[in-house]
């Protein structure tokens, strides 16, 4: 057996080292913030090079930047992927990854459990300004996407922890139903994060994140990336994706898949994505991420211990009326966060107050340590009452499909002490 020219690939090891070298010219041992827009060219040769593709580097920090390059690389070392594009927000990202994908009349296929921005963008915006058609299904039920097909649908997309209601999808059914159409399938993993899930090893074929989540961890950088497993096959459906199968205009008749393979979604979404839609990633947040990352593992874990016992507590609760938490043992999710989030459930959950709406408002005034805001993912343990916000635009059948009903009260539980957190809650249960 050939030796592993990379033997140091434990997730642990990839959250700190992959893509951070020490600096060359200077030692440095944390990647530095390149806060700057454009690159000298070596050569006249060398600019026509980069600018036709024919080379790499870096042009201007809107295409490339290398504190930007150097998170890219590491979400893919962490995803398992071939490269990646980072983006400027979450929502950034799936307009950049969808913009390769679909065309003025196209449609593409959502869970319905998604963030309720995410409902919004696909049901609204993308029709509106792109013309993307979003059929909407219940994701627990993965034949509901087979039924949903029609000869314009060019893509699948879902979260593997749905937010907010914290359910774990069956990645392995709904990718058979992608591959059998020939189409890719998109998986969110924000909530499960690469600690706890690897979409690609269940047959996903794109892997998005808004990173300014669980990656960042600390509430202080706004980011977003898609990342690309490689294992798509273009060719085979090329007339699906012209974009990436056909001569490309702005860069004088260049086909994408010929000419960079298994890279080709990572190279249009820099070349062509960020270059004309501008959604760029800024070198500082994108400093913020990696340094976060280097923790990722070990504040994943404290998470859901965290939840866990939080959730365990809510559970017992005379003015809870249920608790979704895929970690309990009695959760009906259980089964499948064995399966696909290491028997975790993350750490963002809902649950219902016996009472309604204004119980809900009643409840997030009156928390102390919980952050009442509109974030997941931080450090800090945080609340929403999501029916008058996150899910304010859908009418009551919209958000009780959503899991987002009046009732509903999200937690985002963080690395507090758990016994405080617990705290908190009693005496704003009092209150309700």
């Amino acid at each position: 057996m050939a030796e592993n020219p990379n033997p140091f690939d434990g997730f642990e090891t990839l959250a700190l080292h992959a893509g951070c070298p020490p600096d060359p010219a200077t030692g440095a041992r944390v990647m530095p913030v390149y806060q700057n827009t454009s690159y000298v060219f070596e050569s006249p040769e060398k600019a026509a090079d980069l600018f036709a593709l024919r080379d790499t580097g870096y042009i201007y920090s809107r295409l490339t930047n290398p504190t930007v390059a150097a998170l890219q690389t590491k979400l893919a070392a962490l995803e398992g992927g071939v490269g990646a594009v980072c983006t400027s927000s979450g929502h950034a990202a799936q307009m950049t990854l969808l913009s390769a994908l679909l065309r003025p009349g196209d449609e593409f296929i959502a869970a319905r459990q998604l963030y309720g921005g995410s409902l919004n963008q696909f049901a609204n915006m993308f029709s509106r300004a792109f013309g993307w058609t979003c059929r909407f299904v219940d994701g627990l039920k993965p034949e509901e996407f087979r039924k949903a097909l029609t000869p314009k649908t060019k893509a699948i997309f879902i979260e593997s922890l749905a937010n907010p209601g914290g359910l774990v999808m069956d990645l392995e059914a709904i990718a058979k139903v992608a591959n059998d159409a020939g189409i890719p399938l998109i998986v969110d993993n924000t909530l499960a994060t690469p600690w706890l899930c690897k979409p690609f090893e269940y047959g996903a074929h794109i892997v998005t994140h808004s990173t300014t989540k669980f990656l960042s961890g600390h509430g202080n950088a706004v980011g977003g990336v898609f990342i690309d497993s490689g294992t798509f096959d273009w060719a085979a459906n090329a007339d699906k994706y012209p974009a990436l199968t056909a001569p490309e205009p702005g860069y004088h008749g260049l086909n994408f898949h010929e000419t960079f393979g298994n890279m080709a979604l990572t190279i249009y979404g820099i070349a062509v994505g960020l270059r004309d839609l501008g959604a760029c990633q800024s070198p500082m947040n994108a400093y913020l991420t990696l340094t976060g990352m280097e923790t990722l593992a070990l504040r994943i874990d404290r998470h859901c211990e965290n939840a866990r016992k939080v959730a365990g507590y809510l559970s017992a609760h005379k003015k809870v009326a249920w608790v979704n938490y895929a970690g309990l043992p009695d959760s009906p999710h259980n089964a499948a966060a064995k399966k696909y989030l290491k028997g975790q459930g993350g750490s963002v959950f809902t649950f219902g107050l016996n009472g309604g709406y204004e119980e809900g408002l009643t409840f997030v005034k009156s928390v102390k340590l919980f952050s009442h805001l509109a974030n997941i993912g931080d450090t800090r343990s945080l609340v929403i009452h999501p029916a008058s916000t996150t899910h304010a635009q859908l009418d009551e059948a919209g958000q009780k499909a959503a899991g987002a009903g009046p009732e509903v009260i999200r937690l985002s539980v963080g690395i507090e002490n758990a016994d405080d957190l617990i705290a908190d809650l009693t005496q704003a249960l009092e209150k309700v």
